[in-house]
């Protein structure tokens, strides 16, 4: 069972690295001009070449290390972090922060840069830290800021763990049972 899921995921990469190596003048060539096309170009690369081990991921950003590596998460105040652990050892995380930082990714926007960066490969759980209670599940779907003149934007009654596991499962097209969410005092948060 080991090796066949050993071949998968070497299938897999080779197939990742068919796309990686699109010819000039391609999609991968133009600049990205959306926060969220920014975090897609930075696709991961087929193999742990230039994968760092260490990666600092601030308030709207998406960043992935390799096997074995460690994520800092700054200043989690009013923030969501969002790992992914993969079949491998790495993580793939983001820092949803509940207000636009400017040039950065929107609440609305981290999932699908997540589960870009993360791509076909496994994924054995998904770890969701940080201000459970300031956090609506439909964050994940409409940012605060999209909300036009008038419109009201939804504020937790109470903190909803499971809406937001709920939430981040359908972004990321993950079981929901990989999902785990935990309210933590605010501050650093180090994963490794």
């Amino acid at each position: 069972m080991i090796e066949l899921k050993r071949g998968i995921t070497a299938l897999a990469v080779a197939l990742a690295g068919t796309v990686a190596l699109a010819p000039p003048g391609t999609a991968s060539d133009r600049a990205p001009s959306e926060p969220a096309e920014r975090a897609r170009a930075g696709a991961h690369p087929t193999s742990g070449a230039g994968i760092p081990g260490t990666a600092t991921i601030t308030e709207g950003q998406v960043k992935e290390v390799a096997p074995g590596g460690v994520i800092t998460y700054p200043s989690v105040t009013s923030c969501l972090t969002v790992t992914v652990r993969l079949w491998d050892g790495g993580l793939v995380g983001a820092h949803a922060s509940l207000f636009q930082v400017p040039g950065e990714l929107r609440s609305d926007e981290i999932l699908a840069a997540l589960k870009q960066l993360t791509g076909a490969r496994p994924v054995i759980a998904v770890q969701v830290k940080g201000a459970v209670g300031a956090w609506h599940p439909g964050y994940f779907d409409k940012a605060i800021e999209s909300y036009g003149e008038g419109e009201q934007p939804p504020y937790p009654s109470h903190p909803d763990p499971e809406g937001l596991a709920d939430a981040v499962s359908r972004g990321l097209a993950v079981p929901g049972g990989l999902v785990t969410v935990e309210d933590v005092p605010d501050g650093d948060q180090s994963v490794g």
